[in-house]
C-alpha cells in the first residue's frame, strides 16, 4: 500500500502538478470561503461547527488571541483512522503558546477522499468549515496555514498547492505523496518534516523524493528530516510553528 501511494505521488507530480494535465478541473479543488469584516465572534474555548452529526469540525479560540482584531489561522488534517480531535489534542497547547486560531475538520471516511478516489465531499466540507470559522473569528489573510500529519499531510499538501491564493504555508509532517488532480495556483512556502526511521511511509520513497520535485517547481520548500518513526517530534512541531510566524 505504501509504495502503491508514493508512485502515484510521482505520477501527481510529474503529470498534474507540473504540466497540468488532470481529470479534475481547478474549481473541483478550489477553495471559495475567503475571511471578511463581519463576523459573530465568539468566546475562547473548542467550538463545534455543526456540519455533521459525526465526524464535525472544531474551532478552537484561544484565550491568548484577541477578539478585536484579525488573527493567524492553522489548519490541522488529520492521519488516517483520525477524527477532528486529532488537531485540538495535538495543536492547541501551540496555538495557547504561540496565539493563533486553529480549525480541525474531519474527513468523510477514515482518511481524505483524494488519498484513494479523487477530490470530492472532504474539499466542500473544509470549504464549509473555513466559511464559518471566517464567520465567526477575525482572520488574518495574510497568515493562513494548511497543515496535517500522514495522509493529512498529503492532503495539505495538495490543497495547499491548489489554493495557494488562500494559504500562504504549508506545513506537512511525514507526507507520503501529492494526490492526483492537484494544481497549482498562488507559490505557497511549504515545511516538510520526516523521520528516518518511518515504517509507515518510508522517508526515501516519499519525503526526499517529494522535496526535490517541489523545489523543482519552483516552491520554497523548508526540509526538516529527525531521528524517529512515523511521528511528530514536539521540537518539529514547535519548529515549524516559529517557522509559519517567521
Amino acid at each position: 500500500m505504501v509504495y502503491s501511494l508514493t508512485r502515484r505521488s510521482f505520477t501527481a507530480i510529474a503529470g498534474g502538478l507540473l504540466s497540468g494535465c488532470s481529470t479534475l478541473t481547478q474549481a473541483d479543488v478550489r477553495l471559495l470561503a475567503r475571511p471578511g469584516n463581519a463576523v459573530t465572534g465568539c468566546e475562547p474555548g473548542v467550538h463545534p461547527l455543526g456540519l455533521r452529526r459525526e465526524r464535525d469540525s472544531l474551532l478552537y479560540a484561544p484565550k491568548s488571541v484577541a477578539t478585536d482584531r484579525p488573527a493567524p489561522l492553522l489548519v490541522y488534517l488529520h492521519g488516517a483512522g483520525g477524527s477532528e480531535q486529532q488537531g485540538i489534542k495535538k495543536v492547541s497547547p501551540l496555538a495557547d503558546e504561540s496565539g493563533f486560531l486553529l480549525l480541525s475538520p474531519a474527513s468523510q471516511g477514515g482518511t481524505w477522499d483524494a488519498i484513494q478516489d479523487g477530490y470530492g465531499p472532504d474539499v466542500r466540507t473544509i470549504d464549509q468549515a473555513l466559511t464559518r470559522t471566517f464567520a465567526m473569528r477575525y482572520v488574518d489573510s495574510r497568515r493562513i496555514a494548511i497543515s496535517g500529519f500522514s495522509d493529512g499531510a498529503s492532503y495539505a499538501l495538495g490543497l495547499g498547492l491548489s489554493n495557494g491564493n488562500l494559504f500562504g504555508s504549508v506545513l506537512a509532517f511525514s507526507p507520503g505523496f501529492i494526490p492526483a488532480g492537484t494544481q497549482r495556483s498562488g507559490k505557497p512556502r511549504i515545511f516538510v518534516s520526516h523521520g528516518k526511521d518511518d515504517s509507515i511511509l518510508p522517508i526515501a520513497s516519499c519525503s526526499r523524493r517529494l522535496v526535490p520535485e517541489l523545489r523543482h517547481a519552483g516552491y520554497p520548500v523548508t526540509y526538516r528530516e529527525f531521528d524517529g518513526p512515523h511521528t511528530v517530534p514536539h521540537e518539529i512541531a514547535e519548529e515549524a510553528i516559529r517557522w509559519f510566524f517567521g
